[in-house]
């Protein structure tokens, strides 16, 4: 973008639809780091899974541009300076075609970031330390407007490099599904949320946690050109149809999902209207019950079942 400050919403042209399935486990943070890491197309999953509990700023590089290396360098030093309220995924741009085209890069250095899974463009090229910190604490901003406002636990407090977390500890289980999505293995993740809302049915968290979980196996292993191709030769095909609502809500494009299921609804019979509800029901938690997108669909589907 031309002006270095991230965007008043989440959802834009962006699609990291491509990015949430992997053919193998995502390697995340590499050493344990999640303040500062360097990433891949196999491993950018958990920056995304990350950007959930911090925003995540992305910066795209590469060695043989030493703007891109010193800015690397920048945005590393002035993240770390924010007590674990932000992170850094570096992602070398040479070797992670994938993410270059997911964000639509045009230029080395390239810096986006990720709040709760959606993409927010920053700044092409090298700008000045006082410009990043302002695009950084807005960036914080944002996050906070959609929830995104946790700490990333072990980060030094400001002012003391030894000081404990300011942020609780998640709950065990909820602990137990962050760790199953970082290795990729959304069996085990949907388990353990599954336990948690079995042991509290008021535990918010876990119920989103499991919608997005879902989300996220439901789309595994499948790619956006066999999902897209599939729903156009077989428009009345229902699970054509949910695939590609799940693409279009993990790529943002969330009235696009919700009108598709609920333009098809009147069409089906019993058992496809009660599979396209519990499906809808299910995305209404991965975008967020006070979203008024999901009042609006939630509003229609409700005039469509009375």
């Amino acid at each position: 973008m031309t002006d270095p400050t991230p965007a008043n919403g989440l959802r834009g042209a962006v699609d990291l639809s491509a990015l949430v399935h992997r053919s193998e486990p995502s390697q995340g943070a590499r050493g344990g780091d999640r303040l500062g890491f360097d990433t891949d197309d196999a491993g950018f999953n958990a920056a995304l899974e990350l950007s959930r509990t911090v925003p995540v700023v992305v910066v795209l590089w590469a060695p043989w541009s030493e703007q891109s290396s010193a800015l690397a360098t920048t945005l590393e030093r002035l993240v770390r300076a924010r007590d674990g309220r932000v992170a850094l995924a570096k992602v070398e741009a040479d070797r992670s075609p994938q993410v270059v085209q997911a964000f639509q890069a045009q230029a080395i250095p390239t810096v986006v970031a990720v709040v709760a899974g959606q993409p927010v463009p920053l700044f092409a090229g090298v700008q000045p330390d006082d410009v990043i910190d302002q695009v950084l604490d807005q960036l914080l901003e944002l996050g906070a407007q959609h929830g995104v406002s946790g700490r990333i636990e072990g980060a030094p407090a400001e002012g003391n490099e030894s000081a404990e977390p300011a942020e609780a500890p998640l709950p065990p289980l909820h602990q137990e599904a962050y760790d199953a999505i970082e290795r990729g293995d959304f069996a085990a993740a949907a388990s353990a949320y599954r336990t948690a809302i079995a042991q509290d049915p008021r535990d918010s968290l876990a119920v989103a946690g499991l919608a997005q979980v879902n989300l996220l196996a439901r789309l595994q292993g499948k790619t956006l050109d066999e999902i897209r191709s599939a729903a156009a030769s077989a428009p009345d095909d229902l699970e054509a149809q949910l695939d590609v609502a799940d693409l279009d809500l993990s790529g943002g494009h969330i009235d696009d999902a919700f009108d598709r299921l609920l333009t098809l609804f009147p069409k089906l019979d019993v058992d496809g209207k009660s599979r396209v509800r519990e499906r809808l029901v299910e995305l209404f938690e991965v975008v967020g019950t006070d979203d008024p997108r999901v009042a609006t669909a939630r509003r229609r589907l409700t005039n469509l079942l009375y």
